[in-house]
């Protein structure tokens, strides 16, 4: 019963913060999402359980596919092909990680992610981009990705 009502709590905390958020607030959300799934699939797979873990994997895939199909090329500039790799390279990364139970892959998209995270999050607290920004990665992110993918 307890359980029921931490959920119903956090499903009304995730919706009110998703109305609310700036389009810059929802990549981070988005970014945060994929890297929780991460990291409650290495809990299963380490638990054993395929089914879960691969549940986790495929979320996490989606969120990045997600993200991917919003960019814009045209107003992201050189950045936006550079992510679009760098996505891609994650999703291919997340499959090998489900086929083959390799916990070190997972850390090692997680561990990317969470740099590009730290970029949007710095652009959410210290601006509020307009919508159009939001297919741009901040500068911080886009040297980091050069010859990731």
């Amino acid at each position: 019963m307890f359980n029921q009502g931490v959920r119903a709590y956090a499903k009304i905390k995730v919706e009110t913060a998703v109305t609310t958020a700036s389009p810059v607030q929802i990549v981070v959300l988005l970014y945060e999402g994929a890297i929780s799934a991460i990291a409650t699939a290495k809990g299963e797979m380490e638990r054993r359980n395929v089914a879960q873990k691969a549940k986790l994997i495929n979320k996490a895939i989606d969120i990045i596919e997600g993200l991917r199909n919003a960019l814009d090329f045209q107003q992201g500039g050189d950045i936006a092909p550079s992510l679009n790799d760098l996505y891609l390279y994650m999703v291919q990364r997340l499959s090998i990680a489900n086929l083959k139970n390799d916990p070190s892959i997972l850390d090692e998209v997680s561990r990317l992610l969470t740099e590009l995270l730290g970029a949007w999050e710095i652009l959410a607290n210290g601006t509020n981009a307009p919508a159009a920004d939001v297919d741009a990665p901040p500068p911080a992110a886009a040297g980091n990705m050069r010859g990731q993918a």
